[in-house]
């Protein structure tokens, strides 16, 4: 079986590695981390039992926040190691963990460079985020003894029919998971449909729940104001977080349209698309559009100062949308959601009182969608014309857009509470 994966994945790797190499020419990407990746890793305390944390990008690792840091304190005696997949997952891990975390690339899942990780990081658990289950590493593991743990498990809309083609395959994997925890009854019926015991699946609450902090005030958002000139009391500011391919014309074509409306003359827009390799693409879509606008990066950086509060700030910098959320005193609206993308976290700016705004295109998120709107602590908005009426109305009516963002905090502390059961549900494994 490990010989016929592993000739699958290097019949993979020759289909993708065109692609893989005009992100490294174009984009800069993949360029580092290779020895990681073949599975040569190390341990800074290898004499301590170990719990290894895999997820694999930004929203997967920041919400292994409040996780990482209650095992932490449960079991100082555990050495905590965390990989990631993409370079901007790798970023925010260790932006969030420097010393005394270890934080790599995730090896690749050939049975070769899996049994090299194993071997020189020596887990006693493995926690894989969401659904990030290699079949060689739950293989090797299971054989070897280490438990093997899905958390905060989760099952998309757009995952589910491609995992049912090779149901059988899946079934087989399952067998080798200790445990699910699955973030809804729904996920968990899916995990269930797809050939994981029953017995194994246990339902806890997103931990990306206890991740979203109910709190007024960020750390450094004060100061990010100040560099901006953001002059909140008289000029309302409104955010587009998160944006993905297409959207950033709508919102920007939004913005033009409010700016014409009586009263919201002065209104500034903050735009952060999701992926940096298109600050530069969004700059050119705002420059074609006529509208002033600065980079937060050059911002940052001192090569650029800022008098005035501008009509539209472009967030090109990375780890600083949660303080532009928590500037916004008009509405958020939570990106790849007015295209078929998935959605991103919107949990993030209603923890924070925001009036939240997202599109029909947020499946990934469909348990968060569901509460959100069920409390009425969201709007969602079907297209271009909704969007620009929402926006609208949480900017000229106050009491409105009140509720909206009491009701989203609400929900988001009703939902609070799986990391206590996820790491109840951890810890008994680490002992095995």
């Amino acid at each position: 079986m490990k010989y016929l994966i592993d000739c699958v994945y290097l019949l993979g790797l020759a289909a993708v590695t065109p692609k893989m190499l005009y992100r490294v020419l174009v984009h800069k990407r993949y360029r580092t981390g290779w020895a990681q990746r073949l599975g040569r890793l190390q341990r800074r305390r290898p004499q301590d039992p170990c719990i290894w944390i895999h997820a694999v990008s930004v929203g997967e690792v920041n919400a292994t926040r409040t996780l990482v840091r209650t095992l932490q304190q449960r079991r100082p005696d555990c050495e905590i190691v965390i990989s990631a997949t993409t370079d901007t997952g790798l970023a925010r891990a260790r932006a969030l963990y420097a010393e005394p975390y270890e934080v790599f690339y995730y090896p690749f899942d050939l049975s070769c460079v899996v049994g090299r990780a194993l071997r020189r990081l020596r887990p006693n658990v493995i926690l894989l985020m969401e659904l990030e289950v290699w079949p060689n590493l739950v293989r090797q593991a299971h054989r070897q003894g280490i438990a093997v743990l899905v958390v905060n498990g989760r099952i998309s809309d757009r995952s589910l029919p491609r995992y049912r083609l090779i149901r059988p395959f899946m079934r087989q994997l399952f067998r080798h998971v200790s445990c699910v925890l699955a973030q809804s009854q729904e996920y968990a019926h899916r995990f269930i449909e797809l050939g994981c015991p029953p017995d194994r699946v246990e339902v806890v609450p997103s931990l990306k729940y206890d991740t979203a902090e109910v709190t007024d005030r960020v750390d450094g958002a004060e100061a990010l104001a100040g560099q901006l000139a953001l002059d909140r009391d008289t000029i309302p500011l409104w955010i587009a977080g998160g944006t993905g391919p297409g959207e950033e014309a709508i919102v920007l074509d939004v913005h033009r349209r409010l700016l014409a409306e009586p009263g919201l003359e002065r209104l500034c827009l903050a735009v952060v698309p999701r992926k940096p390799e298109r600050f530069d693409e969004v700059a050119a879509l705002i420059e074609r559009r006529g509208l002033s606008y600065v980079r937060y990066s050059r911002v940052k950086a001192g090569a650029e100062r800022v008098h005035t509060t501008p009509r539209v700030i472009l967030g090109d910098t990375m780890g600083d949308l949660r303080k532009l959320y928590s500037l916004a005193t008009g509405p958020v609206f939570v990106g790849r959601s007015l295209v078929p993308m998935g959605g991103s976290d919107m949990m993030e700016p209603a923890a924070l009182g925001k009036g939240t705004i997202f599109g029909p295109h947020a499946f990934n998120f469909r348990q968060t969608v569901e509460a959100l709107l069920q409390g009425e602590g969201a709007i969602q908005v079907q297209d271009a014309e909704a969007l620009f009426q929402a926006v609208r109305r949480c900017l000229t009516d106050p009491d409105y857009a009140a509720r909206i963002a009491r009701n989203g905090r609400e929900v988001i502390r009703r939902n609070q509470g799986g990391t206590e059961r996820t790491v109840a549900a951890v810890l008994p494994w680490l002992d095995r």
